[in-house]
């Protein structure tokens, strides 16, 4: 991989392809709406205007949902792009985390970006915004060093002092709110002594009630919180897993938000990295949007499995 590839994300193995998919839990539903070829997607965001944004190559997309057609937003004074970006409440700005490890905001229509977070020896990784769209809540972590644990972090959107929240001594990420405010949702290292069992868990914004939603022998990330609050989605790699690696079988499991031990519905897939970092739930709530990564030489890899229940290929 060349140094300019490190730097704009990964890419597609020969004889891969990046598929997204749209569940629809109530029916027990996955379908296929499109897939690439010649360009890594990640992290789907689904917008009030019922279009989708990922990230590829550096750049967010916007992806009509009928047709799977890619359309690149451009952007002025912003680096190359993560999978950590998140919609702001407006409806007509979005939040990024950049590859030079700092968090801007940009218009969703193309423009000029703004930096929020000037601290070039912090990596910043955004993963939440306030339902009031007043504050942004990420994981920071030293610039390069990536086995030193993050911390979670809240800041202003306008910018000013972050204000550090205690979660232990585990590493942290995913850090989301909860539609009504008054919540965290991370994904934490802190419960248990095993390396990366990472579990899902929640605090208050203002830093108490630490709980764990889920005591799972598998390694699960980044819970989602629909936006009736009413359902939740979260990505389940096996036992031992270190990290949140790309190309691996994982489940993506729904679970109503009072009882997070039963899934009521859960694919299995190819993916891991890319497949849902980001919140990507419909604004009606019904839906969410979530990207596969299958191998042509490897029939285990080419199937989106809704575990007990029906699948649809699109």
């Amino acid at each position: 991989m060349t140094q300019d590839q490190v730097h704009r994300g990964r890419t597609l193995r020969p004889g891969q392809r990046a598929e997204l998919w749209i569940a629809e839990p109530a029916a027990g539903l996955a379908e296929r709406v499109a897939e690439y070829t010649d360009l890594l997607i990640e992290a789907p965001n689904w917008l009030a205007d019922d279009r989708l944004v990922v990230n590829g190559d550096g750049l967010l997309w916007s992806v009509d949902i009928g047709s799977g057609e890619l359309s690149p937003i451009p952007f002025e004074g912003l680096p190359p792009i993560n999978n950590d970006h998140v919609p702001h409440p407006d409806g007509a700005t979005i939040l990024l985390s950049a590859n030079d490890g700092q968090i801007y905001r940009a218009p969703l229509a193309g423009g000029r970006a703004t930096k929020i977070t000037d601290d070039p020896d912090t990596a910043h990784y955004l993963h939440g915004v306030s339902p009031d769209g007043s504050e942004l809540a990420y994981v920071e972590l030293p610039r390069g060093q990536f086995g030193v644990p993050g911390r979670l972090a809240v800041l202003p959107v306008a910018g000013g002092e972050r204000r550090l929240i205690d979660v232990g001594d585990g590493h942290c990420d995913g850090p989301e709110y909860a539609p009504d405010g008054d919540w965290i949702l991370i994904n934490s290292e802190s419960f248990t002594e095993d390396p990366g069992h990472a579990q899902l868990a929640r605090i208050r914004t203002d830093g108490s009630g630490f709980e764990r939603l889920l005591a799972s022998d598998r390694v699960d990330w980044f819970p989602h919180l629909a936006p009736r609050g009413d359902l939740a989605c979260y990505l389940s790699f096996p036992r031992g897993t270190q990290g949140h690696p790309a190309d691996h079988p994982v489940e993506l499991r729904v679970v109503r938000s009072g009882d997070w031990t039963v899934p009521i519905m859960d694919l299995s897939l190819y993916g891991g990295q890319g497949t849902i970092n980001v919140n990507s739930w419909a604004p009606t709530g019904d839906r969410f949007a979530f990207v596969s990564y299958p191998l042509e030489d490897d029939p285990t890899t080419r199937t989106v499995t809704v575990l007990d229940g029906p699948r649809r290929d699109g």
